[in-house]
């Protein structure tokens, strides 16, 4: 393929690629890494596999999460002496939930171009093959590997009125259903993906408790990804608030405190902490 003259060799070009099924590369794409002085890929085997598929022959530089930022500094070196440096993730696209950010901060403050060349993303397919709405979301990347601090991320997302998205990974896949049911409620509705775009893709859909149920009975394997639909934006009705209210309060006759009472009523029911919160506390006079 020749190359065009009148472009300038100098620049980061973050590259998109398939997330499993490889008739999803572009023809940008392949015209982009065939062109590329060097290709900074994730895992070297793994891109390498792909620009034998593609039937490109490109030299290749490991860049992850373990070297990103000594490796950011000399690819921006070599694209300011005039070479293309293409950039590569396992699947999808570089620097969402993936290495990248660095090469891209570095070479912006280098004044090196930076494009990106358009492709697959896990989350957004499970976004819109969720059912859940799709106008405002919130992407929240991993979730963090501690349960206290998961918990604690899950319970600061409680009242998030936007729809949530997130990668999960196989082994903690259970642990991390069942804390999302308990921090953002048993019937919140949600859809967990599995191997988009690969042979044995599935979307399993319905309310979080029952997801979470399930994937603690039958483990899923492959890559995973958990869409939530946001907290209840709507004051719950007269009838409904008296109810939860009342919940509220019997637990607190079981020796519960009002704000742990508040928060477990709330997120099993969808509606929002803040409240609920006040109409308990009127209530009270």
């Amino acid at each position: 393929m020749s190359r065009d003259p009148t472009r300038s060799r100098s620049r980061v070009v973050l590259v998109g690629t398939p997330i499993g099924n490889l008739d999803d590369v572009s023809p940008r794409a392949q015209a982009t890494l065939a062109d590329a002085d060097v290709v900074a890929a994730e895992d070297t085997r793994h891109t390498g596999r792909l620009l034998a598929h593609l039937g490109i022959d490109a030299a290749q530089v490991s860049y992850h999460d373990h070297n990103e930022s000594s490796r950011a500094a000399e690819l921006v070196a070599r694209a300011a002496a005039g070479e293309t440096v293409a950039v590569v993730s396992d699947a999808g696209t570089p620097s969402v939930a993936d290495p990248g950010l660095a090469l891209v901060r570095a070479a912006v403050d280098a004044g090196v171009p930076v494009e990106a060349v358009p492709g697959p993303a896990a989350f957004l397919l499970a976004l819109v093959l969720s059912g859940l709405p799709t106008d405002r979301f919130a992407f929240e990347g991993f979730l963090p590997r501690q349960r206290g601090a998961r918990r604690r991320h899950l319970a600061a997302l409680a009242d998030e009125p936007r729809t949530l998205v997130w990668y999960v990974a196989p082994h903690r896949a259970a642990a991390e259903l069942a804390d999302a049911a308990d921090a953002l409620g048993q019937h919140r509705r949600a859809a967990l993906a599995r191997e988009l775009t690969k042979r044995f893709e599935e979307v399993r859909r319905g309310p979080l408790g029952e997801l979470a149920q399930q994937v603690a009975s039958d483990p899923p394997r492959g890559e995973l990804t958990l869409v939530v639909a946001g907290a209840v934006q709507e004051r719950a009705g007269e009838a409904d608030l008296d109810a939860l209210v009342a919940e509220v309060q019997r637990r607190e006759a079981d020796g519960v405190a009002m704000a742990q009472a508040v928060r477990e009523v709330a997120a099993a029911h969808g509606v929002r902490r803040r409240a609920l919160y006040e109409a308990v506390l009127a209530a009270r006079g």
